[in-house]
């Protein structure tokens, strides 16, 4: 019996992966956390694995454990970790256990600053439908998948939504350069995480880095409307390791599709190239993505009534904003369209990021945005003021708010006829149940 124990297990990817390898035979599985927030909270609840103790306990790390997996939430100073590591624990970072246990395999990867889990979920989608067993590891729930990870001993592909974001406490290299994929994809450039990238160029390098990554012979599909993305690929191109580069645009294709927007069609035209190069034939792609309604969160359809309709989505860095609020303008032109969104990550509340969002929501009608200054005091951010947000973005239509109820009184005073909902956020706007919000919302 191999004896694993996560350190962090209530992170979102940490605790897929703890069910994933908990469920292959001859595997034991413990966990620890300081906190641990819902859907995480159920899920390893009804998997057995919950820790009976929220905290950290050295006293448990014992020599009868063959592994560690560290989760980015702990930190360096983590007295498991701490113990682990004096008892020579072989210690695995969450990207580095995927690796090991899927090195002998065809790797798929999608990297870049937007689309990797839309076009990461269109892939497993089209490989579950045409009953291609792969492993996998998507940032979101998928139609027809239980969990967001899946280890075993018989899938020939692995498929992985690579991140760029740091490995652990103790690598701070990025999490996708441990991969080294077969088929690469890389959907555009985009500055985000200045906390770890703090210009733009050194955010360039860590995707030169993965791009030298690639497995030689390998395949590197990449959009070719980016201009450093395309700058890479001549980079490549023509080196020893002789990988091909395979540029792509927007599907422009005569198949219904239920996902939409230019983004969406870029995104699906990515996966298409990526199931190709494993032997997929183009028309098979098309038909069994034609019924894929999208990821969970991503331009997800919550609700919706004879006029109006509601969607609510991840997006929070520029790029991704401006993308989502385009593709619902364009789906949705004769309708007033309402956008909503949170600033919540640590590049989102940097005062020196924010410029990034100019004009990103020049589409909406009406754009509220929100953001709470107790989560830049706990992030020990420079404060920012609804002011600054508000030149940031540029245009007449925003809104800045502050309070959390404030922004829901003001949504609940608007008229909904005709209307398009778009509630975007990586959080919950401080513990809003967006979906019945939104249905409360439309309904009125």
């Amino acid at each position: 019996m191999t004896h694993i124990h996560f350190i962090a297990i209530g992170g979102a990817a940490m605790h897929n992966l703890a069910m994933a390898v908990a469920s292959k035979e001859g595997y034991r599985v413990t966990g620890s956390d300081d906190e641990i927030f819902e859907p995480a909270l159920s899920h390893l609840r009804n998997a057995g694995l919950l820790p009976d103790e929220i905290g950290w306990h050295p006293e448990r790390i014992t020599r009868d454990i063959d592994a560690i997996i560290l989760g980015m939430h702990a930190r360096e100073d983590n007295p498991e970790l701490v113990k682990a590591r004096e008892l020579g624990i072989k210690i695995y970072s969450f990207p580095e256990y995927l690796y090991e246990q899927t090195k002998d395999k065809i790797r798929i990867v999608v990297g870049g600053s937007h689309g990797k889990t839309t076009t990461t979920s269109m892939i497993l989608y089209v490989l579950n439908r045409l009953g291609i067993e792969a492993d996998y590891m998507v940032g979101a729930q998928i139609e027809g998948f239980e969990r967001m990870v899946r280890l075993s001993d018989t899938a020939k592909y692995a498929v992985f939504e690579g991140d760029e974001y740091l490995t652990s406490p103790l690598d701070l290299r990025s999490k996708f350069l441990w991969y080294h994929p077969h088929v690469a994809i890389l959907t555009g450039i985009a500055w985000d995480h200045i906390n770890v990238f703090p210009t733009f160029p050194e955010y360039v390098e860590t995707f030169r880095k993965f791009v030298h990554s690639i497995e030689p012979k390998g395949s590197f599909i990449y959009y070719q409307g980016d201009e450093n993305l395309r700058l890479l690929a001549k980079e490549i191109s023509g080196q020893p390791s002789a990988v091909s580069c395979i540029p792509y645009k927007e599907y422009e294709g005569d198949v219904k599709m239920e996902v939409f927007g230019k983004h969406n069609m870029q995104n699906l035209q990515a996966a298409m190239l990526a199931c190709h190069c494993i032997g997929v034939a183009p028309d098979d792609f098309y038909r069994e993505i034609s019924t894929f309604t999208g990821a969970s969160n991503r331009l997800e359809k919550i609700c919706e009534t004879e006029t109006s309709v509601a969607y609510k989505d991840f997006a929070h860095s520029p790029s991704k904003l401006k993308a989502t609020i385009n593709a619902v303008r364009e789906r949705y032109p004769e309708k007033k369209l309402i956008a909503c969104m949170e600033l919540h990550t640590f590049s989102s509340l940097m005062a020196d990021f924010l410029p990034q969002y100019k004009d990103c929501m020049a589409e909406a009608d009406i754009a509220y945005v929100y953001f709470n200054p107790k989560v830049i005091e706990h992030k020990q951010l420079t404060p920012i003021t609804a002011e600054e947000v508000k030149q940031a973005f540029g245009t007449a239509n925003v809104k800045v708010f502050t309070e959390s109820l404030a922004l829901q009184m003001q949504l609940q005073q608007l008229d909904y006829s005709n209307t398009a909902l778009l509630m975007m956020s990586s959080g919950t706007f401080d513990g809003i149940n967006v979906k019945e919000f939104a249905q409360q919302l439309i309904n009125q």
